[in-house]
């Protein structure tokens, strides 16, 4: 699908004092927002929600288990790249963000079970089985997290899925942190006919 990449001086009026937000605070305007931008009813929706996942009970930590764990299950090459790159800033454990990135247990049980959670949540659309709540409250986690990983789901879900739509490519500030769907990355190499790979 052809999505622009627009820029201040291409997008909607209804965009620009969003864009110019983002360059003010972040000091450049990240592709995806400049795709979003193309809608600024989108642009604005997820400006929205990552304000309100931002402050969440979470720790700095805990939110980028959640959006990097959603974005490997919804094998988002560019929220993975970003996410990991907002937690090396956020002073987040490497090996966390490494585990979370290769979808492996984390060392640390709590963030662990922050982590399966939020990937039930993907892959369940919401239906989590009762003995996976229970795993995340007996972790230490209450009802309303349980609430605040749906809202951390759903801002990245959203950020996922027009990443697909637009193939956003990576700009140079997250490219030493770009990530790879190991199955989209197997299914593209294999060129046989007989592999068993869903390409």
């Amino acid at each position: 699908m052809k999505l622009d990449i627009q820029t201040l001086a291409t997008a909607p009026s209804g965009s620009k004092p969003l864009l110019e937000g983002a360059q003010k605070s972040l000091g450049f305007i990240p592709n995806l927002f400049a795709i979003f931008a193309n809608s600024p009813a989108v642009l604005e929706g997820y400006l929205g929600l990552s304000s309100a996942f931002g402050k969440t009970s979470f720790s700095a930590t805990e939110q980028q288990v959640i959006a990097i764990s959603a974005s490997v299950e919804n094998e988002c090459h560019y929220c993975v790249a970003a996410h990991t790159t907002i937690g090396k800033m956020q002073k987040v454990a490497p090996d966390a963000l490494e585990a979370v990135r290769a979808n492996q247990p984390l060392s640390d049980q709590k963030l662990e079970a922050l982590r399966l959670f939020a990937k039930a949540v993907v892959n369940q659309r919401g239906w989590v089985r009762e003995e996976e709540q229970e795993a995340f409250f007996a972790a230490g986690y209450t009802p309303a997290q349980a609430l605040e990983v749906v809202l951390g789901v759903t801002m990245k879900t959203l950020s996922n899925y027009v990443n697909h739509l637009a193939v956003t490519p990576l700009e140079p500030a997250f490219a030493a942190n770009a990530w790879e769907s190991p199955r989209l990355s197997e299914a593209a190499s294999c060129t046989s006919d007989t592999c068993g790979c869903a390409h």
